[in-house]
C-alpha cells in the first residue's frame, strides 16, 4: 500500500507516465522534471523564555520557463523537503493548466505554530523571510499563504522584505491583508474556484438537475468553507463534513450557516445538533453523488478507494488521491475533478492580486469573482474537452495540457550555456 509520505514518489511516476503519453524528449523531460532549485536554511529564534531555539526551513523552486515562481508557505511539524518539492512540482502544472504566466514553487517550515506565541511566529516568519531573500521578489518568486499561514503571515514577509529594499514592494507575496494591496475575493477563491469546476464537471456529464445532489466534504478550511456555503445556496445536500477533531453526518442535509457558528463556538463540527458523529474513515464511503476531499494530501488510498460509492470526486486538496487509489477509481468510473484544476482558483486570484500590486489599481470583489469564474470555466471546458477527444481520464488529461505547455516554454527558451 501506498503511504502518504511517499506523495511525491506518486508526483514523479504521474510525471514520467505523462511524458511518455506525450513522448516528451529526454532532454526536456530531464529539464521539466526536477526542481530547479531548492533552499534549506536554519532558523534560530529568540524564544520567550530565553532560550534560541534552531527550526528547518525550505524554499523549493521547481520550474520558472512560463514566469515567476509562485506557490504557498506551509508551516507544520510534518513539513520536509520531499514534500515541500513534491507541491512545488504540482504549481508548476497548476499554474500551466491554468494559463497563468507563474512557474511553480513552494515553501515550508518544521514548526508547530500552535505552540509558539505571537511573538515567537513573527520572529520565526521575519527570519526565515530574510533566510529565502535572495531567492524572492516581485519578478522572481512569489510566496503565498498555505497550511499553518494566513494574510497576517504575508503582511510580515511583505514588510521584511520591503525593509531590506527600502522602499514598500507589496507585489513580492500575495494573500496580503486588504489594506495593504491584497485582493478582494482572494480568501475564499479556491472552494469558489473548486466549485466552478465541480458544475462544469457535472455539466459534462450531463447531470442536468444539480438540486438535491449529496455531497461530502473532507475538511473544514479555506477550501471547504467556501465549498459548502456555495453548495447549500445552490440546492445541493451537503450532508457530511468533518474538521481536524471529527466527522458528522445528517442524510437530510446540514444547515451551513448553522453549522459554521458550531464550529465558531466550540471549535469543532462534532456533536453538532441533529448530526451523527462519524469517523473520518465513514464520510469517504457514504452513498453521497459527491466527494471534495478539501484538507490533506494522500487520504484516499486504495483501501478506501474501493469502497467509495460517490460518482464525481472533486479534490480540493492537493494530491488528495494515492496512486493505487486512483487506479481503483479509475476502474469504478469515478470521474475526478484532478487537483491541478479543481483548486487552481487561489492561484489564479493570486496572479489577478499580483497583478493589481503591479498596476496600483484595484478591482472590485465582483470583478474578482467573474474573471475568476470566466476563467474556470474556460480551463475546465478545455480539459474535460481533451480529455474526451484524447479518451484519457481528466486527471490525466489535466496533466498533460499542463506538462505540454511547460515542455514548450522550456524547448523554445532553448538551454543555456550549451
Amino acid at each position: 500500500m501506498e503511504e502518504k509520505d511517499d506523495i511525491y514518489g506518486s508526483t514523479l511516476k504521474q510525471f514520467d507516465r505523462i511524458a511518455d503519453m506525450l513522448g516528451l524528449d529526454e532532454s526536456i523531460r530531464v529539464r521539466t522534471k526536477w526542481p530547479v532549485r531548492s533552499l534549506e536554511v536554519s532558523i534560530p529564534i529568540e524564544m520567550d523564555d530565553g532560550r534560541t531555539e534552531s527550526f528547518l526551513g525550505w524554499r523549493v523552486q521547481h520550474n520558472r520557463a512560463r514566469g515567476p515562481c509562485k506557490g504557498g508557505i506551509t508551516v507544520h511539524p510534518d513539513v520536509n523537503q520531499r514534500k515541500v518539492a513534491n507541491n512545488a512540482t504540482l504549481m508548476t502544472l497548476k499554474c500551466a493548466v491554468a494559463d497563468i504566466p507563474f512557474g511553480g514553487a513552494k515553501g515550508g517550515i518544521r514548526a508547530d505554530h500552535k505552540k509558539l506565541s505571537i511573538r515567537e511566529f513573527e520572529s520565526l516568519i521575519r527570519r526565515y523571510t530574510t533566510e529565502i531573500l535572495p531567492l524572492i521578489g516581485p519578478d522572481k518568486d512569489i510566496p503565498a499563504p498555505d497550511v499553518g499561514t494566513n494574510a497576517q503571515v504575508m503582511a510580515w514577509i511583505a514588510d521584511t522584505f520591503s525593509m531590506t529594499q527600502g522602499k514598500t514592494v507589496l507585489g513580492v507575496v500575495t494573500g496580503k491583508p486588504i489594506d495593504i494591496g491584497g485582493s478582494l475575493g482572494r480568501q475564499e477563491a479556491t472552494g469558489r474556484g473548486c466549485v466552478v469546476a465541480l458544475l462544469e464537471s457535472l455539466k459534462f456529464l450531463e447531470i442536468k438537475n444539480i438540486k438535491g445532489l449529496t455531497v461530502a466534504i473532507e475538511g473544514m478550511g479555506n477550501v471547504a468553507r467556501p465549498v459548502l456555503e456555495i453548495l447549500c445556496q445552490k440546492g445541493m445536500k451537503v450532508v457530511a463534513i468533518s474538521d481536524s477533531q471529527g466527522a458528522v453526518y445528517n442524510p437530510h442535509g446540514l444547515n451551513a450557516k448553522k453549522l459554521l457558528e458550531h464550529k465558531s463556538k466550540t471549535g469543532s463540527v462534532k456533536n453538532f445538533s441533529g448530526t451523527k458523529d462519524i469517523i473520518q474513515g465513514e464520510l469517504f464511503e457514504l452513498p453521497v453523488d459527491i466527494l471534495v476531499p478539501a484538507a490533506i494530501p494522500g487520504s484516499i488510498n486504495k483501501k478506501i478507494a474501493e469502497n467509495i460509492q460517490a460518482r464525481v470526486i472533486a479534490e480540493g486538496a492537493n494530491a488528495p488521491v494515492t496512486l493505487d487509489g486512483y487506479s481503483v477509481l479509475e476502474e469504478k468510473d469515478v470521474f475526478i475533478v484532478p487537483d491541478i484544476l479543481a483548486n487552481s482558483g487561489g492561484v489564479i486570484v493570486s496572479y489577478f492580486e499580483w497583478v493589481q500590486n503591479l498596476q496600483s489599481l484595484y478591482w472590485t470583489e465582483k470583478d474578482v469573482n467573474d474573471k475568476l469564474e470566466r476563467k474556470m470555466v474556460n480551463v475546465s471546458r478545455r480539459v474535460f474537452d481533451f480529455s474526451k477527444q484524447t479518451e484519457v481520464s481528466s486527471r490525466d488529461g489535466a496533466f498533460m495540457i499542463a506538462l505540454k505547455k511547460v515542455a514548450e516554454a522550456t524547448r523554445i527558451r532553448g538551454l543555456y550555456p550549451r
